[in-house]
């Protein structure tokens, strides 16, 4: 019998099979023809312009640099950034 454990993840969230970004607190950012970024499971919001915005996530901070970008489509968990995105950075706290 082979055991497949994810860290952090409860029995039932191993029974039932959910993805890891479902069960764990780590960022997904997808992005579409640099004109579109989606982030999953931020925290806040730390800094907006319209060049620059900066994420808090569970692991670290996520700088957006870009031009004329804008937050669309806000929920608690995921964020849709529009603009001209030109670099993604990553500062890990972890």
């Amino acid at each position: 019998m082979r055991k497949n454990r994810k860290k952090g993840a409860s029995k039932l969230d191993r029974l039932l099979e959910l993805p890891d970004e479902l069960v764990s607190n780590e960022p997904k950012i997808t992005i579409v023809a640099f004109n579109k970024c989606l982030i999953e499971n931020y925290k806040s919001i730390l800094e907006y312009q319209e060049f620059y915005i900066r994420l808090s996530t569970y692991i670290g901070i996520i700088n957006i640099n870009g031009f004329n970008m804008q937050l669309n489509e806000m929920t608690n968990d995921d964020l849709l950034i529009e603009g001209k995105i030109e670099s993604i950075d990553f500062e890990s706290t972890i």
